[in-house]
């Protein structure tokens, strides 16, 4: 299975931008139930991924303002980015090789399509593993 085929039914492709306040960023990883979020410029590009980690990480545990901060000093910009043509299996073995649960998908036009996260890739696997269990079952149990 290729990234596309696993994000291709998703209808938002979820990004803030890069002046938004800390707090707002909080904010709208709560309201739309998110662990992570890509970063846009003023002109649509991507420039970093801000998580709910960076924001622990690097506010509430230093004991700064979220409201006085902007996502542009917190986030990541050393992006670890997949095509839509990446298989699943690629994803897994950057997101072991890196320690990260989320990578971020541009085409070859550079053109942000969302993330890929490691529960996506759980889901996936674990739906395979079922299906084939259920073959094997129907095969070594066959209904009479």
């Amino acid at each position: 299975m290729k990234v596309s085929q696993l994000i291709g039914s998703r209808k938002h492709v979820f990004s803030i931008i890069e002046d938004t306040s800390v707090h707002e960023a909080a904010q709208y990883l709560r309201e739309k139930q998110l662990r992570s979020v890509g970063v846009r410029g003023a002109d649509g590009k991507l420039l970093g991924v801000v998580s709910q980690s960076d924001i622990s990480d690097k506010v509430a545990a230093e004991n700064k303002c979220p409201a006085w901060m902007k996502v542009s000093d917190i986030m990541t910009r050393d992006l670890i980015c997949v095509t839509p043509e990446t298989t699943i299996e690629d994803c897994l073995r950057l997101m072991d090789q890196h320690g990260i649960y989320h990578l971020l998908v541009l085409d070859e036009k550079q053109v942000y399509h969302g993330m890929v996260s490691v529960t996506d890739l759980l889901k996936v696997i674990a739906l395979d593993e079922k299906a084939r269990a259920d073959l094997l079952e129907a095969f070594i149990f066959p209904q009479r």
